[in-house]
C-alpha cells in the first residue's frame, strides 16, 4: 500500500471518528417548554449554559404557559417546563406529571408599550387616546400575561371602552409583535420583551403598569417526568438556581421572587 493511500484511509477514519465518536454520541438532548415572554432571557441562559456544557443540547420551545400546560397534560415530551404563572406547574405536581417541587424563577411585570407614541405621557389613557385605533393584548384564555392586561383593564375600568379595539396575539411574544410592526398602536406586553434587542431596535417607549393593577406574575418552573432518565435535564435545572441566571434575568426586567 502506497504511503499516498495509507495516509488517505488515515485522514477517512480520523474524520469519521470525529463526526461519530464518542463526543457526538454523548451529547443529551434537553427540551425546555418556556413562556414566550423568556425568549430573550432563556436564550441568553442557554447560550451561557452550552458554552460550559457542550455535551447538553437544550432546546428551547416558546409559546403561551397555558398551552404547553394542555400539551404536557397530553404527554407532549418536555422535560422542563418554564411557566408564566405558578398555578400550572402546581397543577401538573397535583396531577403527578413532575418530578421536581414547583420553584418560583421570577415575576413578570406588564407595561404598556407602543412605536408611535409615548405612553409615559397619559399612562393607562393612552389606551383611549382617539390616535389609538388597536391594542394588542396575549389570549386571556391560555397567556398568562394577558389574563393580567385583562385584568388592568378591569382594574382601570377601561375594558368596555376599548374591547373592540383589542387585537389578541396568540401568546406574549406575538401581541410585543404587532405592536412593533403596526399592526396594533399600543401593545400591553412584558417588561422582559420591551427590554429585548429587538423591540430596542424598534425604537419605541413604554409605561410600567402598577403592580396593583392586577395579579402577580408569579413564574415558576419544574423537571417534568419524561426526564427521569436524563441527568442533563436535571443538571439544567439546578442552574437555573445560580446567580449567573440570576443575573441574566434581571438584566431583562424580571424581579426575584
Amino acid at each position: 500500500m502506497s504511503n499516498t493511500r495509507r495516509n488517505l484511509m488515515f485522514l477517512a477514519f480520523f474524520f469519521s471518528a470525529a463526526a461519530f465518536g464518542p463526543r457526538a454520541a454523548a451529547q443529551k438532548e434537553v427540551v425546555v417548554a418556556a413562556a414566550a415572554d423568556l425568549k430573550y432571557a432563556m436564550d441568553s441562559i442557554v447560550a451561557v449554559f452550552s458554552a460550559n456544557n457542550p455535551s447538553i443540547l437544550i432546546k428551547p420551545v416558546y409559546g403561551s404557559s397555558g398551552s404547553f400546560f394542555e400539551q404536557i397534560n397530553n404527554g407532549a415530551p418536555f422535560d422542563l417546563y418554564f411557566s408564566a404563572d405558578i398555578d400550572y406547574p402546581k397543577k401538573l405536581k397535583e396531577a403527578g406529571k413532575t418530578l421536581s417541587d414547583v420553584k418560583q424563577y421570577t415575576t413578570g411585570h406588564l407595561v404598556l408599550w407602543s412605536k408611535t407614541l409615548d405612553p409615559a405621557r397619559e399612562q393607562i389613557n393612552t389606551l383611549i387616546n382617539p390616535a389609538v385605533g388597536k391594542i394588542a393584548i396575549a389570549n386571556p384564555a391560555h397567556a398568562p400575561y394577558g389574563k393580567r392586561a385583562e385584568e388592568t383593564l378591569h382594574y382601570y375600568k377601561l375594558y368596555d371602552k376599548v374591547k373592540d379595539k383589542l387585537v389578541i396575539g396568540e401568546n406574549i411574544s406575538q401581541t410585543a409583535q404587532y405592536a412593533q410592526t403596526g399592526a396594533a398602536d399600543v401593545g400591553i406586553i412584558a417588561l422582559s420583551l420591551a427590554l429585548s434587542p429587538t423591540m430596542k431596535q424598534a425604537g419605541g417607549k413604554y409605561w410600567p403598569i402598577p403592580e396593583a393593577a392586577h395579579q402577580p406574575l408569579q413564574q415558576a418552573f419544574v423537571l417534568l417526568t419524561h426526564a427521569k432518565d436524563n441527568a442533563a435535564a436535571a443538571q439544567f435545572a439546578n442552574f437555573i438556581g445560580t446567580p449567573t441566571v440570576a443575573a441574566i434575568l434581571k438584566s431583562f426586567g424580571f424581579a426575584q421572587p
